[in-house]
């Protein structure tokens, strides 16, 4: 039964993502209307972690099962796809490189911003021990 809630829960954030995306006229997808909302309700502490933990989990590990309706699509366009096929992994490759060092760098920042000053200086001191090693 607790499941079924957190699950009520994450798609009630779904929905109203949804409706977000047929209000507002940006071409945002709904989904990251509804990861906002989440983001905020989190924050808000409306829902707190514990709420949708279990159910979030799930469909973490059921992702790459979802893909494969999209790699499916793909075949079906293969005609249209084979001549844009190198500039398209061109692009998808560097955009995927771009992203993961921003992201790193971006979540880098974060916990520099958060850590005590102290903190700081201490795992800056093993990195320095470990380079002269």
């Amino acid at each position: 039964m607790a499941f079924l809630r957190q699950f009520l829960i994450i798609l009630a954030v779904s929905f109203l993502g949804e409706g977000l995306h047929a209000l507002i006229p940006l071409p945002i997808p709904a989904s990251v209307y509804g990861l906002a909302l989440m983001l905020l309700a989190l924050c808000a502490k409306l829902v707190r972690p514990e709420q949708v933990k279990g159910a979030a989990s799930f469909l973490i590990e059921i992702m790459p099962v979802m893909f494969i309706p999209a790699a499916v699509g793909l075949l079906d366009i293969w005609g249209l796809l084979r001549p844009i096929l190198v500039p398209a992994a061109v692009i998808i490759v560097t955009t995927t490189v771009l992203v993961m060092a921003v992201t790193g760098r971006t979540a880098q920042g974060i916990l520099r911003a958060t850590r005590k000053p102290g903190e700081l200086a201490e795992e800056e001191a093993e990195g320095e021990a470990e380079r002269h090693v």
